[in-house]
C-alpha cells in the first residue's frame, strides 16, 4: 500500500538512511575495520541511550488508546532494559569492561540530546508523536541488520550484534510498531501527521549523530 504512514515517513528520510549505510562506523562492522575501543565507546553510550529509551516507551504505553498497544510497549520498555542489561553486559565483557564501569562512565552530547528529544516528544506530544519519535530507534536498526547480515563480519563480537538486529524475532517486534505508526497515522489530523513526519526526520538524524559520535569517541568540547 502506498499510502501506508510507514512508507511517507521513510520517503522523508531514505537519503538520510543512505547516509547511515556509508557511515564508516556501519561499514567498519562488516569488514572488520572498526576499533574495538570505537565500539566500546558506542556500547557504553547506547546503555545510557537505552535507559532514557525505556523511559520514552513507558510514555507511549501510558498513553497508548488501546489495551494492545499499552502491552506492546510496556513490554518493550521492559525488553530495553533487559538488552541494556544482558546483550550489553556480554559485549562488555568481550570488550574489557564491565556493566558497572560503564555506567559510571559519561552520558556523550549526542546520546544526552538524542534521549532529551525522546523524553520532550514522549512527555509533551500525543501519543502519534511518540510513536513517530521512536520509531526510528526500531526500524533503522532492523533495516541496517538486514544490509550487513548478508556480508557478515570477520569479527565475532560485530557478528554477534549483527545478527541480533537481523534476526527474525527483532524484525517480528519492528513490524508490530510499524503497524501500530500505520493506524494512528491513519487516524491523525494532517497536522498531528506533520509533526509526526518531523519527529520521525528528527530522530532518524540523531540515530546518525549517535553513530557519528560513537566513530568520534565523542566527549564535551568543555
Amino acid at each position: 500500500m502506498a499510502d501506508r504512514t510507514r512508507d511517507l515517513l521513510w520517503s522523508d528520510v531514505d537519503t538520510l538512511y543512505g547516509a547511515i549505510l556509508a557511515h564508516p562506523f556501519v561499514t567498519g562492522l562488516t569488514d572488520g575495520s572498526l576499533p574495538h575501543e570505537t565500539f566500546r565507546h558506542y556500547i557504553v553510550q547506547d546503555a545510557h541511550y537505552l535507559r532514557g529509551y525505556a523511559t520514552a516507551l513507558a510514555v507511549c504505553a501510558a498513553k497508548a488508546p488501546t489495551d494492545d498497544d499499552t502491552l506492546m510497549f510496556a513490554e518493550h520498555a521492559a525488553g530495553a532494559i533487559a538488552a541494556e542489561r544482558e546483550l550489553h553486559a556480554d559485549l562488555l565483557g568481550a570488550l574489557g569492561l564491565t556493566s558497572e564501569q560503564a555506567r559510571e562512565l559519561p552520558v556523550a552530547p549526542a546520546t544526552r540530546a538524542y534521549v532529551s528529544y525522546l523524553l520532550a516528544v514522549a512527555y509533551g506530544g500525543s501519543y502519534a508523536e511518540g510513536v513517530a519519535a521512536v520509531l526510528p530507534c526500531y526500524w533503522i536498526y532492523g533495516r541496517v541488520g538486514e544490509h550487513l547480515v548478508g556480508a557478515g563480519s570477520p569479527d565475532p563480537v560485530y557478528q554477534r550484534w549483527i545478527d541480533m538486529y537481523a534476526g527474525e524475532e527483532y524484525h517480528a517486534v519492528v513490524e508490530a510498531v510499524l503497524d501500530a505508526t500505520d493506524r494512528v497515522g491513519a487516524a491523525a489530523s494532517p497536522a498531528e501527521l506533520a509533526r509526526m513526519r518531523e519527529h520521525f526526520t528528527t530522530t532518524s538524524r540523531y540515530e546518525w549523530m549517535f553513530w557519528d559520535g560513537a566513530y568520534r569517541r565523542e566527549t564535551w568540547p568543555v
